[in-house]
């Protein structure tokens, strides 16, 4: 009872606030104070005080609210653990998955010409070709530049 008393004094005094700014020819701020002052009053309309008032003095209630509090530390617990060990998550889940499908179109549609060019034989990069080896060899001095050359014609560069 002291809960709608309390509402329906700060919804008159809210529009009284509202009245004094609306005379003050600020009508938008009076529209919107007014309309902040109204939600009280409609809370004790549509019995959600009575609610609230209920809930707060209800030890049921209290037990249930203890009850969601373990269960989202819980749910946080579970997900810190998994973010330790490695056990990847929805994000990582969905970014490979993505990446998955982005291979299965194309493989080698971005990839560069790094081999021989149009001489034939299998393409394959000097990177490749020296990691398989265990190390990096330095480029040569001679290396053939004769596709970056023709490009360069093409464009009459």
């Amino acid at each position: 009872m002291i809960a709608e008393t309390i509402c329906a004094a700060a919804s008159a005094a809210g529009l009284g606030i509202a009245g004094i700014t609306a005379y003050r020819k600020r009508f938008r701020a009076a529209a919107r104070i007014a309309a902040y002052s109204l939600v009280p009053l409609g809370l004790v309309l549509t019995g959600a005080v009575q609610w609230a008032v209920d809930t707060a003095f209800s030890p049921t209630a209290w037990i249930g609210f203890g009850l969601l509090g373990g269960a989202w530390a819980l749910f946080a617990g579970v997900r810190a653990a998994e973010r330790r060990s490695g056990v990847p998550g929805r994000k990582e889940r969905k970014a490979a998955r993505a990446a998955a499908r982005r291979e299965a179109v194309a493989p080698a549609a971005s990839a560069p010409s790094l081999g021989r060019g149009a001489a034939g034989g299998e393409r394959t990069r000097p990177a490749q070709q020296s990691a398989a080896q265990g190390r990096r060899q330095p480029a040569a001095p001679g290396e053939d530049f004769s596709d970056i050359e023709a490009i360069l014609k093409k464009h009459g560069i």
